[in-house]
């Protein structure tokens, strides 16, 4: 892995379930990890459903492995990059060498 590629900044969070003053459990998205990546992999495409045009944006995002990137999720972890927001949609471990991660995501409609 060439380690001058890793050039961008993101924020990993995770999803927390917290209790406000009177009880009530509400789902928050906290900072978890931040790290330098590389970015690639980036595509889009268009799709018209009930007249209306809808966007998708995917890329990978590669990592350096880490105790804290290794407990990536897709179903608990998200990316901010650039000031948008991307969902984990699979992580690839490379080949379990415990060297690098692939995460492909999918860009937050809003």
């Amino acid at each position: 892995m060439n380690v001058a590629l890793l050039n961008t900044r993101i924020i990993i969070q995770k999803n927390a379930i917290t209790s406000d003053k009177i009880g009530n459990h509400k789902n928050v998205w906290e900072d978890y990890f931040s790290c330098y990546a590389t970015i690639n992999g980036e595509s889009g495409s268009e799709a018209n459903r009930a007249g209306e045009t809808l966007e998708n944006h995917n890329m990978a995002v590669t990592v350096r492995y880490c105790s804290e990137t290794a407990k990536i999720e897709p179903t608990t972890h998200r990316i901010l990059f650039n000031g948008e927001i991307y969902n984990i949609t699979s992580v690839d471990h490379m080949n379990y060498k415990h060297k690098s991660l692939k995460i492909w995501c999918q860009k937050v409609r809003r």
